[in-house]
C-alpha cells in the first residue's frame, strides 16, 4: 500500500470516528482487526474482530455529545504509520466517580495503525 493511500484510510476513519459513524469505521477495518487504548503505558481496553470493535464503538459512542480527532502530524514507519493526535470530546452522560455531563476533556496522543488487504488491521490509541 502506498503511503497516500494509507494517510486517506487514516482520514477516512478518522473522519467517521468524528461523525460517530460506527459502520463507516467498520468498513475501513479488516476482519480480524486487533484495538487497543493504552493509557500511562498499561493497556486499558483491547479488542479482536469486528463484533467486539463494534460493541466497544457504540459504548463509547453513548459517552460524548461531540468528540473529535485532530491528526497534527504523520510519521510514516516500514509497518504502520504514527498519527500524532489532538483529541476534544465533552460528555454526553454522567460517569460514576468520573466526569460529569457536559464535562470537557481534551487530551494529545498517538494512534498507530497498520494495514492488510487494504484495510486497517491494528490501532493502538496512546494517551
Amino acid at each position: 500500500m502506498a503511503d497516500i493511500e494509507k494517510r486517506i484510510l487514516i482520514e477516512q476513519f478518522i473522519d467517521a470516528y468524528n461523525r460517530f459513524d460506527v459502520d463507516g469505521m467498520l468498513a475501513l477495518l479488516a476482519p480480524d482487526v486487533l484495538f487497543e487504548n493504552v493509557a500511562d503505558g498499561q493497556v486499558t481496553v483491547a479488542t479482536r474482530g469486528l463484533a467486539e470493535f463494534r460493541q466497544l464503538a457504540e459504548q463509547s459512542k453513548a459517552l460524548f455529545s461531540e468528540r473529535k480527532q485532530t491528526i497534527t502530524a504523520l510519521k510514516f514507519r516500514p509497518a504502520s504509520v504514527v498519527a500524532s493526535i489532538a483529541w476534544r470530546g465533552v460528555f454526553a452522560i454522567d460517569v460514576p466517580n468520573g466526569p460529569a455531563v457536559g464535562t470537557v476533556i481534551e487530551l494529545e496522543g498517538e494512534s498507530e495503525f497498520e494495514f492488510s488487504g487494504g484495510r486497517l488491521s491494528r490501532i493502538v490509541d496512546r494517551s
